[in-house]
């Protein structure tokens, strides 16, 4: 047993002597604080809701440790992450806890800026909707005979509020400028709801006929 005690002592007291200096130099780090922005992060979205009101990116926190423990680099990959799991039809309030930050070992949470959270959900519905062509630059004189659009109606999908609150949708602009008789063109569909989205093939091909008269735009 002695012998085993003894074996490569040196090394042993050395490696001894480095642990104690060690554990020395971090319990003499000064603590500090420090404040930041940090994203947030959500986590378990059920599938058949969706936010219904602008949802913040970022949040201040504050934290507190050891200066090396605070660094940039080690601090790079911190947000707020809040659970969804739980989240329906309606408003949610989030409380930020330590529980919702995925901290560095040695740092600590002291507080955040604001301090909860609010979220509104909608449930999620799809919805049938006319296609409107936009057009833009009708020439002197003349009036649209007709028009067709293929599609004629497109999918959306969105936030039930938001969703039923749109009869039709418009095509990008169609500039008629030098349209004489009869055109063809391919344009996109413009939904106008940032949280609303468009399921069908985006494409709409528009086949418009103008002939001299007053000019007229139709509905």
């Amino acid at each position: 047993m002695m012998q085993l005690l003894t074996r490569n002592l040196g090394w042993k007291l050395l490696s001894l002597l480095l642990a104690v200096a060690l554990w020395i130099a971090v319990a003499r780090e000064p603590e500090l604080a420090t404040s930041l922005s940090v994203p947030i992060e959500f986590k378990n979205m059920p599938e058949d809701l969706d936010f219904s009101t602008a949802v913040p990116d970022n949040v201040h926190v504050e934290l507190r440790g050891q200066s090396g423990r605070l660094s940039r680099d080690n601090l790079a990959g911190l947000a707020v992450i809040l659970d969804l799991s739980d989240a329906h039809a309606g408003q949610r309030t989030y409380t930020i806890r330590t529980a919702n930050l995925n901290l560095p070992s040695g740092v600590l949470f002291y507080r955040a800026t604001p301090s909860q959270v609010t979220l509104r959900f909608d449930r999620l519905i799809n919805h049938d909707v006319a296609v409107k062509p936009n057009y833009v630059r009708i020439p002197d004189g003349y009036r649209i005979q007709s028009d067709t659009v293929e599609p004629d109606k497109v999918r959306i999908r969105g936030p039930e509020e938001r969703v039923n609150s749109i009869d039709s949708v418009r095509t990008d602009p169609v500039d008629l400028s030098g349209v004489v008789g009869q055109k063809e063109f391919r344009t996109h569909i413009n939904v106008g709801d940032p949280q609303v989205r468009l399921e069908s093939p985006n494409a709409i091909t528009v086949r418009v006929t103008l002939q001299h008269g007053a000019s007229k735009v139709p509905n």
